[in-house]
Protein backbone atom coordinates (compact mmCIF):
# COMPACT_ATOMS: atom_id res chain seq x y z
CA UNK A 1 0.00 0.00 0.00
CA UNK A 2 1.40 3.16 -1.09
CA UNK A 3 1.52 5.55 1.30
CA UNK A 4 -0.59 9.31 0.71
CA UNK A 5 1.51 12.52 0.21
CA UNK A 6 -0.17 15.71 0.75
CA UNK A 7 2.06 18.45 -0.71
CA UNK A 8 1.88 22.15 -0.77
CA UNK A 9 3.40 24.44 -3.76
CA UNK A 10 2.97 27.97 -2.44
CA UNK A 11 3.80 28.91 -5.64
CA UNK A 12 5.14 32.88 -4.96
CA UNK A 13 2.71 33.55 -2.45
CA UNK A 14 3.06 34.96 1.18
CA UNK A 15 5.18 37.47 3.43
CA UNK A 16 7.51 36.54 6.41
CA UNK A 17 4.09 36.66 8.70
CA UNK A 18 1.75 34.58 6.72
CA UNK A 19 4.72 31.72 5.79
CA UNK A 20 5.28 31.16 9.72
CA UNK A 21 1.47 31.16 10.37
CA UNK A 22 1.00 28.70 7.64
CA UNK A 23 3.98 26.68 8.56
CA UNK A 24 3.10 26.28 12.46
CA UNK A 25 -0.55 26.00 11.69
CA UNK A 26 0.17 22.53 9.33
CA UNK A 27 2.96 21.57 12.25
CA UNK A 28 -0.55 21.92 14.69
CA UNK A 29 -2.80 19.68 13.16
CA UNK A 30 0.18 17.17 11.92
CA UNK A 31 0.02 14.82 14.77
CA UNK A 32 -3.72 14.22 14.35
CA UNK A 33 -2.29 12.95 10.76
CA UNK A 34 -0.93 9.58 10.79
CA UNK A 35 -1.85 8.01 7.61
CA UNK A 36 -0.28 10.70 4.54
CA UNK A 37 2.69 12.19 4.23
CA UNK A 38 2.70 16.27 4.57
CA UNK A 39 5.07 18.45 2.83
CA UNK A 40 5.38 21.62 2.05
CA UNK A 41 6.59 23.24 -0.71
CA UNK A 42 7.94 27.12 0.25
CA UNK A 43 9.11 30.13 -1.62
CA UNK A 44 13.42 30.18 -1.46
CA UNK A 45 13.58 32.76 0.62
CA UNK A 46 10.98 31.21 3.10
CA UNK A 47 13.20 27.66 3.54
CA UNK A 48 15.06 29.71 6.89
CA UNK A 49 11.43 29.65 8.26
CA UNK A 50 10.94 25.93 6.96
CA UNK A 51 13.55 24.51 8.74
CA UNK A 52 13.13 26.73 12.28
CA UNK A 53 8.89 25.94 12.39
CA UNK A 54 9.53 22.51 11.05
CA UNK A 55 11.58 20.90 13.28
CA UNK A 56 11.01 17.84 15.29
CA UNK A 57 7.38 17.69 13.12
CA UNK A 58 6.90 15.36 10.77
CA UNK A 59 6.15 17.82 7.93
CA UNK A 60 8.59 17.39 5.05
CA UNK A 61 10.27 20.78 3.89
CA UNK A 62 10.40 21.15 -0.03
CA UNK A 63 11.16 23.84 -2.93
CA UNK A 64 9.92 24.85 -5.80
CA UNK A 65 12.71 24.36 -8.68
CA UNK A 66 16.43 24.44 -8.68
CA UNK A 67 19.43 24.75 -10.93
CA UNK A 68 20.76 22.25 -13.32
CA UNK A 69 24.42 22.84 -12.24
CA UNK A 70 25.61 22.14 -9.06
CA UNK A 71 27.21 25.45 -8.25
CA UNK A 72 29.47 28.68 -9.69
CA UNK A 73 29.02 31.25 -11.47
CA UNK A 74 24.89 31.64 -12.30
CA UNK A 75 23.38 34.62 -10.40
CA UNK A 76 19.79 34.09 -8.99
CA UNK A 77 19.54 30.41 -9.21
CA UNK A 78 19.90 28.09 -6.29
CA UNK A 79 21.57 24.68 -5.71
CA UNK A 80 20.12 21.01 -4.82
CA UNK A 81 22.96 21.38 -2.08
CA UNK A 82 21.93 24.94 -0.54
CA UNK A 83 18.18 23.36 -1.12
CA UNK A 84 20.02 19.45 0.95
CA UNK A 85 21.42 22.18 3.12
CA UNK A 86 18.41 24.15 4.59
CA UNK A 87 17.04 20.39 5.44
CA UNK A 88 14.92 20.10 2.25
CA UNK A 89 13.03 16.90 1.46
CA UNK A 90 11.71 17.81 -1.96
CA UNK A 91 11.41 19.53 -4.79
CA UNK A 92 9.53 20.15 -7.64
CA UNK A 93 10.65 19.89 -11.53
CA UNK A 94 9.58 20.80 -14.43
CA UNK A 95 5.62 22.31 -13.15
CA UNK A 96 3.74 23.64 -15.73
CA UNK A 97 4.63 27.54 -14.75
CA UNK A 98 8.45 26.51 -15.58
CA UNK A 99 7.75 24.76 -19.13
CA UNK A 100 5.18 27.41 -19.93
CA UNK A 101 6.89 30.37 -18.78
CA UNK A 102 10.65 29.60 -18.54
CA UNK A 103 10.87 27.54 -21.31
CA UNK A 104 12.35 24.64 -19.76
CA UNK A 105 12.71 21.56 -21.72
CA UNK A 106 13.03 17.85 -20.61
CA UNK A 107 16.44 18.21 -20.78
CA UNK A 108 16.63 20.40 -18.38
CA UNK A 109 14.45 18.75 -16.03
CA UNK A 110 16.04 15.68 -16.25
CA UNK A 111 19.22 17.39 -14.71
CA UNK A 112 17.24 18.81 -12.28
CA UNK A 113 15.90 15.64 -10.97
CA UNK A 114 19.87 14.10 -11.31
CA UNK A 115 20.89 17.11 -9.07
CA UNK A 116 18.57 16.81 -6.50
CA UNK A 117 18.92 12.95 -6.55
CA UNK A 118 22.89 13.57 -6.17
CA UNK A 119 22.14 15.54 -2.76
CA UNK A 120 18.86 13.05 -1.24
CA UNK A 121 16.16 15.22 -2.55
CA UNK A 122 13.04 13.27 -3.79
CA UNK A 123 12.29 15.27 -7.25
CA UNK A 124 8.31 15.71 -7.50
CA UNK A 125 8.04 15.22 -11.60
CA UNK A 126 5.19 17.03 -12.80
CA UNK A 127 3.54 16.24 -16.24
CA UNK A 128 0.74 17.33 -17.81
CA UNK A 129 -1.33 18.37 -21.05
CA UNK A 130 -3.50 22.08 -21.83
CA UNK A 131 -6.57 22.50 -22.53
CA UNK A 132 -6.12 22.72 -26.26
CA UNK A 133 -4.17 19.26 -25.83
CA UNK A 134 -6.82 17.57 -24.23
CA UNK A 135 -9.62 18.06 -26.78
CA UNK A 136 -7.68 17.02 -29.62
CA UNK A 137 -7.29 14.12 -28.05
CA UNK A 138 -3.46 14.06 -27.20
CA UNK A 139 -3.33 13.39 -23.29
CA UNK A 140 -1.60 10.53 -23.90
CA UNK A 141 0.49 10.89 -26.40
CA UNK A 142 1.53 14.05 -24.34
CA UNK A 143 2.15 12.41 -21.24
CA UNK A 144 3.90 9.47 -22.67
CA UNK A 145 6.33 11.57 -24.19
CA UNK A 146 7.56 13.46 -21.50
CA UNK A 147 7.84 10.54 -19.75
CA UNK A 148 9.26 8.54 -22.13
CA UNK A 149 11.54 11.92 -22.62
CA UNK A 150 12.85 11.78 -18.65
CA UNK A 151 13.29 7.28 -18.30
CA UNK A 152 15.57 7.53 -21.47
CA UNK A 153 17.88 10.63 -19.91
CA UNK A 154 17.99 8.94 -16.02
CA UNK A 155 16.87 5.34 -16.73
CA UNK A 156 13.72 3.46 -14.99
CA UNK A 157 15.87 2.83 -11.74
CA UNK A 158 15.79 6.60 -10.73
CA UNK A 159 12.10 6.71 -10.75
CA UNK A 160 12.20 4.44 -7.35
CA UNK A 161 13.39 7.86 -5.71
CA UNK A 162 10.61 10.26 -7.09
CA UNK A 163 7.56 11.29 -7.06
CA UNK A 164 5.17 11.77 -10.07
CA UNK A 165 2.45 14.92 -10.43
CA UNK A 166 -0.24 14.66 -12.74
CA UNK A 167 -1.37 18.10 -13.62
CA UNK A 168 -3.84 18.52 -16.24
CA UNK A 169 -2.70 22.93 -17.04
CA UNK A 170 -6.25 23.38 -18.00
CA UNK A 171 -7.47 22.92 -14.19
CA UNK A 172 -4.02 24.84 -12.90
CA UNK A 173 -5.73 28.49 -11.25
CA UNK A 174 -9.01 28.37 -13.36
CA UNK A 175 -11.29 26.80 -11.26
CA UNK A 176 -12.02 23.53 -13.42
CA UNK A 177 -11.12 20.10 -12.18
CA UNK A 178 -10.97 16.86 -13.63
CA UNK A 179 -13.73 14.57 -12.25
CA UNK A 180 -11.82 12.02 -10.42
CA UNK A 181 -13.07 9.72 -13.43
CA UNK A 182 -10.47 11.70 -15.21
CA UNK A 183 -8.21 12.33 -13.18
CA UNK A 184 -7.86 8.02 -12.33
CA UNK A 185 -7.53 7.56 -16.19
CA UNK A 186 -4.90 9.23 -16.78
CA UNK A 187 -3.04 8.03 -13.24
CA UNK A 188 -3.55 4.73 -14.41
CA UNK A 189 -1.55 5.14 -17.88
CA UNK A 190 1.36 6.95 -16.39
CA UNK A 191 1.34 3.99 -13.86
CA UNK A 192 0.99 1.81 -17.14
CA UNK A 193 3.77 3.48 -18.82
CA UNK A 194 6.28 3.04 -16.24
CA UNK A 195 5.29 -0.69 -15.93
CA UNK A 196 5.92 -1.46 -19.61
CA UNK A 197 9.59 -0.75 -18.11
CA UNK A 198 9.79 -1.84 -14.87
CA UNK A 199 6.61 -3.22 -13.13
CA UNK A 200 8.33 -2.80 -9.98
CA UNK A 201 9.19 0.08 -10.00
CA UNK A 202 5.38 1.22 -10.97
CA UNK A 203 3.76 -0.72 -8.33
CA UNK A 204 5.41 1.41 -5.96
CA UNK A 205 5.47 4.83 -7.86
CA UNK A 206 3.53 7.53 -5.87
CA UNK A 207 1.74 9.34 -8.66
CA UNK A 208 -0.02 12.57 -7.35
CA UNK A 209 -3.13 14.90 -8.84
CA UNK A 210 -1.98 18.44 -9.23
CA UNK A 211 -5.48 20.25 -10.53
CA UNK A 212 -7.22 21.67 -8.03
CA UNK A 213 -7.60 19.74 -5.80
CA UNK A 214 -9.34 21.21 -2.93
CA UNK A 215 -11.23 20.16 0.32
CA UNK A 216 -14.99 19.63 -1.45
CA UNK A 217 -12.97 17.29 -3.98
CA UNK A 218 -9.94 16.21 -1.96
CA UNK A 219 -12.19 12.48 -0.48
CA UNK A 220 -12.77 11.79 -4.26
CA UNK A 221 -9.93 12.03 -6.22
CA UNK A 222 -8.09 10.30 -3.43
CA UNK A 223 -9.97 7.22 -3.02
CA UNK A 224 -9.18 6.39 -6.96
CA UNK A 225 -6.92 3.40 -7.02
CA UNK A 226 -4.08 5.50 -9.06
CA UNK A 227 -3.96 8.60 -6.98
CA UNK A 228 -1.60 8.61 -3.94
CA UNK A 229 -1.92 12.07 -3.15
CA UNK A 230 -2.07 15.84 -4.33
CA UNK A 231 0.22 18.66 -4.97
CA UNK A 232 -1.85 21.44 -3.79
CA UNK A 233 -1.61 25.10 -4.84
CA UNK A 234 -4.21 27.59 -4.32
CA UNK A 235 -5.60 25.34 -0.97
CA UNK A 236 -2.28 25.24 0.50
CA UNK A 237 -2.33 28.69 1.08
CA UNK A 238 -5.05 28.16 3.27
CA UNK A 239 -4.14 26.57 6.85
CA UNK A 240 -8.03 24.87 7.46
CA UNK A 241 -8.43 23.78 3.58
CA UNK A 242 -5.11 21.95 3.64
CA UNK A 243 -5.56 20.29 6.38
CA UNK A 244 -8.58 19.10 5.67
CA UNK A 245 -7.14 18.03 2.27
CA UNK A 246 -4.84 15.96 4.37
CA UNK A 247 -7.32 14.38 6.71
CA UNK A 248 -9.41 13.05 3.24
CA UNK A 249 -6.01 11.33 2.85
CA UNK A 250 -6.63 9.44 6.09
CA UNK A 251 -9.24 7.37 4.26
CA UNK A 252 -8.06 4.46 2.94
CA UNK A 253 -8.81 3.28 -0.82
CA UNK A 254 -11.53 1.07 -0.74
Amino acid sequence: MRQPLIAGNWKMNGSKASATALLEGVVSAAPELKRCEIAVCVPFPYLYLGEQVLAGSTVRLGAQNLCTEPGGAFTGEVSASMLADFGCTYVICGHSERREYYGEDDVAIASKILRASEHGLTPILCVGETLQQRERGETEELIAAQIDSIVEQIGIAAFTQLEIAYEPVWAIGTGLTATPEQAQAVHAFIRARIAERSGSVAAGLRILYGGSMKPSNAAELLAQPDIDGGLIGGASLNVDDFVAICRAGEEPVA
